[in-house]
């Protein structure tokens, strides 16, 4: 971590995308990485990819996690990606995916640039660990 990450505290997105209504899981992580010394925003409930790419470009943050329960991950996640790189954000943002996803999906996920998928009782810890492990460095 620079000496910059370490004055300014990471920047956490944590988002609902798609018609996913189960956002417990979300409040929960959302939580932990405030805990944990993360700034957080949380998007809400039945974003668009193109409403939360929007939210990572506006508030600037280093980690975009995606929350999703609904089965869609293969059809949502990768529209987020593209968005990101449309922005030129998504060298400098850390994508992760929390939520029921198929260890198949899981290696596609992984191919398109997500960095790692976290299922329904990962440890807070080990998200926390990997994400200050694995923040992109800002220029």
């Amino acid at each position: 971590m620079s000496a910059e990450q370490q004055e300014r505290a990471v920047r956490c997105l944590v988002a609902k995308v798609g018609l996913d209504g189960h956002d417990r899981g979300a409040h929960v992580i959302a939580r932990a990485f405030r805990d944990a010394g993360f700034e957080v925003v949380y998007s809400g409930l039945h974003r668009a990819p193109e409403d939360i790419v929007q939210a990572a470009v506006q508030e600037d943050v280093d980690v975009l996690g995606i929350s999703i329960l609904s089965g869609a991950h293969n059809t949502l996640v990768p529209k987020v990606i593209e968005g990101l790189k449309e922005y030129d954000a998504f060298d400098d943002t850390l994508v992760l995916v929390g939520g029921i996803v198929p260890d198949e999906d899981e290696t596609e996920l992984k191919e398109l640039g997500v960095a790692e998928v976290f299922g329904p009782g990962t440890p807070m810890e080990e998200t926390i660990e990997f994400i200050r492990n694995n923040v992109p460095e800002r220029a």
